[in-house]
C-alpha cells in the first residue's frame, strides 16, 4: 500500500482513551494510502447511487446531493497501518438521509461500498446507520481531494479506516455478506480498531 512520504511516527500522546491499541498519533499529518491510481472526477459528472434490496433504488448527482440536509463528524480517525488523527472535521450528508429516501427492505443486512474505481468494501448495514456514517465533500471546511477521496468519500469513523471508500460511487445493500478488496485480500470483515480487527483472524 503506497503511502505518502514525509510523515514521521509520533508518540501516542493523545488525550487519554482516545487512541485505540497499537496506534500512534500522526499529528498535523494525514497520510495519503491507496491501493489504485488516484482518479479525477470532476463533480458534474459524479454519482453517488443506493440500490439493491432497497425500495427506491435512487441516485443523486452532485447538484441533488447538496441540497439534501448537510450533516458533520467531528472526532477521530484510524487507520489499519497504525496512525491515528485527531480532531478531524468532516462535512457531507448521514447516510442515514440517503437510506431515508431508498428505504432498506427488511432482508437488507449488508452494504458492499463500491468507488468509481472499481474498488469494495463491506459493511454490516448496522455499522453504516445511526448516525455512524457519512458521505462527506469537505475536510476542516475545504473541499475534499482527489488524493483522500474527493470529490465524495464514504466516511466511517468508529472503523478502520479502509472502511471509508474513496470515490464512493454506490451503496449496494444485501441480505449476506461477501468480501470487499481488502477483504478478499486478508484484512478482517469488519475491522473496529479498539478490538485491533485487522487481519482475519483477529478476535
Amino acid at each position: 500500500m503506497p503511502v505518502t512520504r514525509g510523515f514521521r511516527r509520533r508518540r501516542p500522546d493523545g488525550p487519554e482513551g482516545r487512541l485505540p491499541p497499537g496506534q500512534y498519533d500522526t499529528g498535523a499529518g494525514w497520510p495519503v494510502l491507496t491501493a489504485e491510481a488516484t482518479p479525477r472526477i470532476a463533480r458534474e459528472s459524479w454519482t453517488i447511487g443506493v440500490d439493491g434490496l432497497v425500495e427506491r433504488p435512487t441516485t443523486w448527482t452532485w447538484d441533488e446531493v447538496q441540497q439534501l440536509p448537510r450533516s458533520s463528524y467531528s472526532g477521530d480517525i484510524h487507520c489499519v497501518t497504525t496512525w491515528s488523527k485527531f480532531d478531524v472535521v468532516f462535512t457531507g450528508v448521514s447516510v442515514d438521509d440517503l437510506l431515508a429516501v431508498a428505504g432498506p427492505q427488511a432482508d437488507a443486512a449488508f452494504v458492499m461500498a463500491h468507488s468509481s474505481t472499481g474498488y469494495t468494501t463491506n459493511l454490516p448495514l448496522a455499522d453504516i446507520t445511526g448516525g455512524k456514517a457519512w458521505v462527506v465533500w469537505e475536510f476542516d471546511g475545504k473541499p475534499l481531494t482527489a488524493e483522500h477521496g474527493g470529490p465524495v468519500r464514504l466516511l466511517v469513523p468508529h472503523l478502520y479506516f479502509w472502511k471509508s471508500a474513496k470515490w464512493i460511487s454506490r451503496l449496494e445493500l444485501t441480505a449476506t455478506d461477501r468480501p470487499g478488496f481488502w477483504e478478499q485480500n486478508g484484512y478482517h470483515d469488519r475491522g473496529d480498531p479498539w478490538l485491533e480487527q485487522r487481519y482475519q483472524g483477529d478476535p
